[in-house]
């Protein structure tokens, strides 16, 4: 089971989250039937959207991410709630995957070096919060990194992995860590802390070598004293349903309701996130306009 954790040092100084997302990102795999690159970008975005969303206090929140670069991915978007669960999906499933020459996905060439992250909180009280950030490098971490800096002068430590089997491209291990420095940091502990993230191997990597993300966090955090703020099991949860599409349909007008059904008089609708379908007889729509009208 996917699980997220967040801690914080005893000083207060430094805040870091791990998650091991490895169950998420199959499932988004096998959803989309994803290729290897559309794999490794909407994972990686999956993971980090977890922790942000298992940042947010309020409970009903949701963060939204959406990463828009001139690649062939096309659009990448995840969202996630206030306990760590996301869902997602890509503008091209099929994108086509190329390799630097170590070995890893080259996802930057997936994505697009040139665009932007869009990061939408939403807190069920009023006026979302927007921030929005050039993209820095298409890999994804680095541009979670630099929104941090930029749009919330927050500084901040990203890394994103999605381990993907060369073969059959199944996906093996995915998880992510985020580290902020917090208002009680110093300069010892900067110093302290980017000396150990030098020496940090990726995340599926650690997750490889069986650690936990409890592991992971004390590594990040070696030399401080750790406090578990929280622990969470995540899923990948979309939340989708026939009754939400009616409320959609409720606020359109009677002839753009109609207007959805094809030539046998059916409306289908399949959900970006899950692509569950939805059929609506000609019964159920003029139901809907109905129901709508009496209101």
């Amino acid at each position: 089971m996917d699980k997220i954790i967040r801690c914080i040092t005893s000083d207060g100084a430094i805040m870091a989250a791990a998650i091991d997302a490895s169950d998420i990102v199959f499932t988004a795999k096998k959803l989309h039937h994803l290729s290897k690159s559309a794999t490794a970008a909407l994972g990686r975005l999956l993971c980090a959207t977890s922790i942000m969303g298992a940042m947010l206090k309020q409970s009903n929140a949701t963060v939204n991410l959406r990463v828009m670069g001139d690649g062939e991915l096309g659009p990448v978007i995840a969202v996630g709630d206030s306990k760590g669960n996301v869902k997602g999906y890509v503008g091209n499933a099929n994108c086509p995957t190329e390799f630097y020459s170590n070995g890893k996905i080259n996802v930057a060439k997936a994505v697009g070096r040139n665009g932007v992250l869009n990061v939408m909180r939403d807190y069920g009280t009023g006026e979302p919060y927007i921030g929005q950030v050039e993209l820095v490098s298409g890999e994804i971490a680095e541009d979670i990194t630099n929104y941090y800096a930029t749009s919330e002068q927050t500084p901040t430590v990203c890394a994103l992995g999605v381990l993907i089997n060369k073969e059959d491209g199944e996906v093996m291990l995915a998880g992510g860590l985020l580290i902020q420095l917090l208002p009680g940091a110093d300069d010892s502990t900067i110093d302290k802390l980017e000396k150990n993230i030098e020496k940090l191997d990726p995340v599926t990597t650690m997750l490889a070598k069986g650690m936990s993300i409890l592991d992971i966090c004390k590594t990040a955090l070696e030399g401080f004293e750790v406090e578990v703020l929280d622990e969470l099991p995540v899923h990948y949860a979309c939340g989708c349903s026939k009754e939400k599409l009616e409320r959609y349909f409720c606020t359109l007008s009677d002839e753009d309701v109609r207007s959805l059904a094809d030539e046998s008089g059916t409306a289908t609708a399949t959900c970006h996130f899950c692509n569950k379908r939805y059929v609506f007889t000609k019964d159920d729509l003029e139901r809907i306009i109905k129901e709508k009208n009496q209101k």
